[in-house]
C-alpha cells in the first residue's frame, strides 16, 4: 500500500512538472512578481495540480437514481479523509493567490495613485520656433508604414531566389541611420517547413527603405540573421531572451540597424514603478546581435547613442495621459474634467538631434476639434518636450487635405509637424487607393483654412509660401536671379520626389546647379563639354537653374 502511494506522488509529481515546464516554455513568463504573466503562471500550475490531484486521490461511484433519462447517477468521492483535506487547502491556496493578484492589480490603479501617475513623466515647455528648425526637404519622411509596407513588398516580389523562401516582416521600424528617417524590417520564414529548410543558413538579410526618396532595397548579409520572431525552439528570439535573462519583463522587442548597417533586436525591459503592477516605463535595454545571438544589457540612462526606440510610441502617449488628465485627481479626471488634456488619436515621428521623437497633438478632453498645443517625446531618453500653439487637430487638418483632392480620392497621411518660414505647419502625404504618395499638402496649423498642395514637395513648399505670403501670415523674400555661363565639367541624372533633375557642375563655377527636367526639358540636349547658360537662384546645398539662351 505505501509502495503504492509512493508511485502514485511521483507519477502526479512528474505530470505535473511536465505541464508545468511545457506551459513555461510556450507562454515565457518573468519570474517576477511585478509580472501579471507569473501570478498568472502561479494560479495555473495550482489549478493544474488540483486536477492531477482528483484524478490520482478519487474514484467514482454509482448509485441508484431518477430521472427520465437514465437509472443511474454517477459521482466521486476522495479516496480517504485525508484526501479531501489536502485538496481543500490546495483549493485556498489557489483562491488566495488569485486574491493576492487581484488586490495588487486594485491597489497599483490610477484610482487610488493618480498622484504618482502623474509625476510619472517630466514635461518641459519650449519654444516652437528655437527646437524645430526650418529642415532640408532630402530629411522629410514622407512615407508612413502602410506606403513602407507596400513599397517593401514590391521590393520583395522582385527577389526571384528569396520570395519563394521568405516573407518580409511587418515591423518596419523607423530609425534614423546615418542622418536621415528610413524604415528597416526583417525578412522572415514563410513557414515551419522552410525554416526546417533554410535554418542552417538564417535569414539573408532584411529590408531598408528610405523614406525621403521612396528608394527601397533588400540588404544582403555575409551572416545570415539565425534569432529572430519567425525562428522556433532556441532560436526563437523571446525564447532566447527569456532563458537569458529570466526575471526581466520585456517590452515589445523592435528590430534596428547599428551605423554599419549590423541587424539588432532592441529589447526594453519594463519597470513598474506604482505598486505591483502599475506606472510602467523601462528600466533596462538589452541589446541581441541578430545574426550572433550576443546580448548587451543596459541601463536605460546608458543605451548607445545609435539606438532610436527604447520607449514604444504607445507607452509614451499613455504616460503623457497620466500627466495631462491626473493632475487634480482620479476624480476630477472623470467628473469635473477641470484643467484636463489629452493627446490626440494618431501620432508620427520626428527625427531630431539624431534621435527619433513622437509628435502627436494635445487637446481638452471635451469635443471640440482643435488643439492647445503639442508634444514630442524622445523614444530613447523619455524626455517631453510641450509647445503651447492653438490650432487645427490632426484629424481637421487631414480632412482639409483630402477635400483639396477630393476628385482624386486620396488619402492623407498622419501630418508630419514642419518650421516652414517660421510659421508651424503640418506636412502630409496624399496617397491613392494602392497606397502610393501622389502629391503632397501643407497648411498652417494656427491658420488652417487655406490648403497648398504640389505633386512634389518642393512645389508644396512653394505653393504654400506663396499662398501664406499672399494672406500676410508670411513674409516671402524674394531671391535674386543670377546668370552665369560656363562649359559643362559634369552632368549627373538623378530623381528628386518622383521627378527627374541634372545635377551640372561647369568649369566657372565650384557650385552644383540643379534643374529640373519637367520645367526644364531642352536640358537633356547637353553633353559634357557643352557650353551652356544658366540662370539661377542660390539655395544651401544646390542651385535651382534653368537653362537661358
Amino acid at each position: 500500500m505505501k509502495n503504492w502511494k509512493a508511485k502514485t506522488i511521483i507519477a502526479g509529481t512528474i505530470l505535473l512538472l511536465i505541464v508545468a515546464s511545457v506551459y513555461y516554455y510556450i507562454a515565457l513568463p518573468a519570474i517576477n512578481i511585478h509580472s501579471p504573466g507569473f501570478w498568472k503562471f502561479i494560479i495555473v500550475v495550482l489549478v493544474a495540480a488540483m486536477i492531477i490531484y482528483l484524478l490520482f486521490q478519487t474514484r467514482f461511484t454509482q448509485s441508484a437514481g431518477s430521472g427520465y433519462f437514465s437509472a443511474d447517477r454517477f459521482g466521486i468521492e476522495f479516496k480517504t479523509p485525508q484526501s479531501a483535506k489536502i485538496f481543500k487547502i490546495m483549493a485556498a491556496v489557489c483562491i488566495v493567490v488569485a486574491a493576492v493578484f487581484a488586490i495588487g492589480s486594485l491597489l497599483s490603479s490610477k484610482i487610488i495613485n493618480a498622484s504618482k501617475y502623474q509625476k510619472l513623466l517630466d514635461v518641459e515647455t519650449r519654444s516652437f520656433k528655437d527646437d524645430i528648425k526650418e529642415v532640408s526637404y532630402d530629411q522629410i519622411p514622407i512615407l508612413d508604414k502602410d506606403s513602407a509596407e507596400t513599397i517593401g513588398n514590391r521590393v520583395m516580389g522582385t527577389m526571384v531566389d528569396l520570395v519563394s523562401q521568405f516573407e518580409v516582416n511587418d515591423m518596419y521600424t523607423q530609425i534614423n541611420y546615418k542622418n536621415k528617417p528610413v524604415r528597416v524590417s526583417p525578412l522572415q520564414y514563410g513557414s515551419l517547413i522552410k525554416w526546417l529548410t533554410n535554418k542552417s543558413d538564417g535569414i539573408p538579410g532584411y529590408i531598408r527603405i528610405d523614406m525621403t526618396t521612396q528608394q527601397a532595397e533588400v540588404v544582403r548579409l555575409e551572416k545570415g540573421i539565425r534569432y529572430s520572431t519567425s525562428d522556433h525552439f532556441g532560436r526563437n528570439i523571446y525564447r532566447h531572451l527569456r532563458f537569458a535573462y529570466p526575471t526581466y519583463m520585456f517590452d515589445d522587442i523592435r528590430f534596428e540597424i547599428d551605423d554599419d548597417g549590423t541587424p539588432y533586436w532592441i529589447c526594453p525591459a519594463k519597470k513598474y514603478n506604482v505598486g505591483l503592477f502599475g506606472g510602467v516605463t523601462v528600466g533596462r535595454v538589452v541589446l541581441c546581435n541578430a545574426v550572433t545571438g550576443q546580448m548587451q544589457d543596459y541601463d536605460v540612462s546608458e543605451v548607445p547613442q545609435w539606438v532610436d526606440k527604447v520607449y514604444s510610441a504607445d507607452m509614451l502617449i499613455n504616460l503623457y495621459d497620466y500627466y495631462g488628465t491626473l493632475k487634480h485627481g482620479f476624480l476630477n479626471s472623470v467628473l469635473r474634467q477641470k484643467d484636463c488634456v489629452k493627446t490626440t488619436d494618431g501620432y508620427n515621428y520626428i527625427a531630431l538631434d539624431d534621435d527619433v521623437w513622437v509628435y502627436t497633438g494635445i487637446t481638452s478632453v471635451g469635443q471640440d476639434k482643435s488643439n492647445v498645443g503639442f508634444v514630442l517625446m524622445n523614444q530613447r531618453t523619455m524626455e517631453t518636450r510641450y509647445y503651447e500653439i492653438s490650432g487645427a487637430e490632426e484629424n481637421s487638418a487631414m480632412s482639409s487635405a483630402e477635400g483639396k483632392v477630393q476628385h482624386l480620392n486620396y488619402a492623407a497621411t498622419f501630418p508630419l509637424l514642419l518650421n516652414v518660414g517660421g510659421e508651424p505647419t503640418y506636412f502630409m502625404a496624399l496617397k491613392d487607393s494602392a497606397g502610393l504618395v501622389k502629391s503632397y499638402a501643407m497648411l498652417n496649423i494656427e491658420k488652417y483654412q487655406n490648403v497648398a498642395i504640389g505633386e512634389t514637395v518642393s512645389e508644396c513648399e512653394a505653393n504654400y509660401i506663396k499662398m501664406m505670403s499672399q494672406s500676410g501670415v508670411i513674409t516671402q523674400e524674394k531671391q535674386e536671379e543670377k546668370n552665369i555661363s560656363g562649359t559643362i565639367t559634369k552632368i549627373i541624372q538623378t530623381v528628386v520626389d518622383g521627378n527627374s533633375h541634372f545635377y551640372i557642375t561647369i568649369d566657372s563655377s565650384d557650385a552644383i546647379f540643379d534643374v529640373n527636367v519637367i520645367e526644364n526639358p531642352e536640358i537633356i540636349k547637353y553633353n559634357v563639354g557643352d557650353v551652356i547658360k544658366l540662370s539661377y537662384t542660390e539655395n544651401d546645398k544646390t542651385n535651382d537653374a534653368k537653362p537661358v539662351k
